[in-house]
């Protein structure tokens, strides 16, 4: 059992301000490490697409290339193919929010920033947010306030389990879509920020512990910090990929015709 007094030696060890930072600045409260990585999450995307684009060419450079590319993925891979032929008007947001997610995600694995803003549930939330309020708005636009209310909430079964389906129906698509979208994102990065900070400080535990026989552990420990960084760059691709996917299948349920 490693002592007390040898957890106390390890540095930096994790603290509720590993999710909830300080403000940087006392005359800034709202300005947060968190926020920081956010506005420069937002600044690589803009810079990269910029510089990418600056002087366009038939022949493209590979800036140029691994830029459209990108774009075409989520255009043809997602917006297309689960909303349809009205999907390419929605491809600019959705590569718009699969690249932030996945530069904030990356974030996490980033030496001296080492936590994606996504591990805060504030900022999932927000953009599960724009999402919510982009597909009722289309929603609204399309079926009318009444015929989306309809169309969203009421199923084609017989009329006696009406009762039974509409609140279940209304809970789905007004309450938990968000909600789900919001709290898979945030749950998958404060998860692998707290397997990280566990497997890295507690090598520095082990090898500080008395016993001869735990040292040595703490490169296994270490060992699998490593593992857990390549799984961490797995997951945080996926889960852009799987927040921009549900936000398209959410457009693509409310634009349909049909429930």
């Amino acid at each position: 059992m490693v002592s007390g007094q040898v957890l106390a030696e390890v540095p930096f060890p994790p603290s509720v301000e590993d999710i909830y930072p300080p403000a940087l600045l006392d005359a800034a409260p709202w300005l947060t490490k968190f926020s920081l990585f956010l506005w420069l999450a937002a600044a690589v995307v803009i810079v990269f697409f910029v510089v990418a684009y600056r002087k366009p060419k038939i022949v493209p450079t590979k800036g140029q290339w691994l830029a459209e590319s990108m774009y075409g993925f989520v255009r043809e891979g997602i917006a297309k193919d689960v909303i349809g032929h009205e999907g390419l008007r929605f491809a600019p947001y959705l590569a718009s929010l699969f690249l932030f997610i996945l530069v904030g995600n990356v974030f996490s694995i980033v030496p001296f920033i080492q936590v994606s803003p996504n591990a805060h549930i504030a900022f999932p939330a927000m953009m599960a947010l724009c999402t919510y309020f982009l597909y009722l708005y289309q929603g609204f636009k399309k079926h009318g306030f009444l015929g989306y209310l309809k169309h969203a909430a009421v199923l084609p079964a017989p009329w006696f389990m009406q009762p039974l389906l509409l609140p279940i129906e209304a809970l789905q698509a007004f309450v938990l879509q968000p909600v789900t979208l919001a709290l898979r994102l945030f749950a998958n990065m404060f998860a692998g920020h707290m397997l990280l900070l566990v497997f890295t400080l507690g090598g520095f535990a082990l090898l500080n512990a008395d016993s001869l026989f735990l040292k040595p552990i703490s490169v296994i420990s270490w060992a699998m910090t490593i593992m857990l960084t390549f799984f961490e760059l797995l997951i945080a691709a996926l889960q852009a990929y799987v927040f921009t996917l549900l936000t398209a299948n959410y457009l693509a349920g409310t634009l349909a015709e049909e429930h």
